[in-house]
């Protein structure tokens, strides 16, 4: 009968066996969760499903894993969900960096440490952030400038959904706003979907929000996008100039999100999850379904992750605080 300590040491000996996903070899668990707490119909959302539907057969799970959506307090519920679970390496966490990067400069009193409570697994996929407007903005703007020229002649009507407070789509326009002198008015919301909507719905003039989640609207005509964040324009909306090529490089970036593990779980198991994970990237099928989303699939190490991570929280460290911005405001 094989063991428990047997089983970890396979895998710790063929973390690679996610190359090969019918072999016939002992499984750590027969179905794993992914948690991430954004809503159905998102970008999280969709990373989460592409790559869980992907991850049965390998050392690390014989059946494809589960996704629960664990949506509200700007991610941080989810955090909170994955950090409370058993440190084995059967539960974890898929979510954009903002939540570990960004959001310990916003709150003080954080109910995770993001250093100290997880262990970084994978990133999973790349995407930029997009600013897009809806049919409450008049036909004629077209660029991000043009934007600015209307919230400042209409500020009663300037304003801008994000997925949430805090998130680097949030932080995004409030530097627009910030370094151009233009009062635009943030509205959080929990995801970007119900954002989009509203926007849509002509409820809200314009969303800063991940660039697959406007895409398909944008393509449909039913939203503009105006400006996406990347160092180039992206391959999904090649009509569309960025922030950079608009005069702004200050909002040139790329968030990823990525997979976490509790803190504690051994690394032998969190060596089999990376497998899985990157062998489901690779996966031609995952690529073009994260693709529709706008989203560039990208795995890593986990050491890549951690110093993306490490680099991304000092980087966001003095922009937070020159927006001004704190959980309490």
């Amino acid at each position: 009968m094989t063991t428990r300590r047997q089983i970890l040491q396979s895998a710790a000996a063929v973390g690679t066996l996610g190359a090969f996903p019918h072999a016939a070899f002992a499984q750590l668990f027969e179905t794993v969760k992914i948690i991430n707490g954004f809503p159905a119909g998102g970008t999280a959302d969709a990373t989460s499903r592409r790559v869980a539907e992907r991850m049965g057969g390998t050392a690390y799970t014989k059946n494809a894993a589960v996704v629960d959506n664990k949506p509200g307090a700007g991610g941080r519920i989810a955090c909170e969900v994955v950090k409370a679970s058993k440190p084995d390496g059967s539960t974890l966490l898929l979510t954009p960096y903002s939540m570990m990067s960004i959001y310990p400069h916003i709150y003080q009193k954080l109910s995770y440490d993001p250093f100290k409570d997880f262990v970084p697994v994978s990133i999973a996929a790349v995407m930029t952030h997009a600013l897009s407007v809806g049919p409450m903005a008049p036909a004629s703007v077209k660029s991000v400038r043009d934007y600015l020229a209307w919230a400042k002649a209409n500020p009663d009507k300037a304003s801008y959904g994000s997925p949430a407070a805090g998130s680097t789509p949030h932080f995004l326009a409030a530097l627009l706003g910030l370094n151009t002198q233009t009062e635009l008015k943030h509205v959080p919301y929990r995801g970007s979907a119900p954002a989009v909507a509203d926007m849509i719905g002509g409820n809200l003039a314009s969303c800063s929000t991940p660039t697959g989640d406007a895409l398909a609207n944008h393509r449909a005509g039913k939203v503009r996008i105006l400006a996406t964040s990347g160092a180039q324009r992206t391959p999904f909306t090649p009509e569309v100039p960025t922030y950079a090529e608009q005069g702004f490089p200050d909002l040139t970036t790329e968030e990823w999100f990525g997979f976490y593990a509790p803190a504690g779980t051994p690394a032998s198991v969190v060596s089999a999850a990376n497998a899985s994970i990157n062998q489901a990237l690779k996966e031609k099928t995952v690529i073009d379904s994260l693709a529709l989303m706008g989203l560039v699939a990208q795995g890593s190490t986990p050491a890549e992750m951690d110093k993306s991570q490490r680099d991304e929280h000092t980087r966001w460290g003095p922009l937070v605080k020159k927006i001004g911005f704190t959980a309490e405001s």
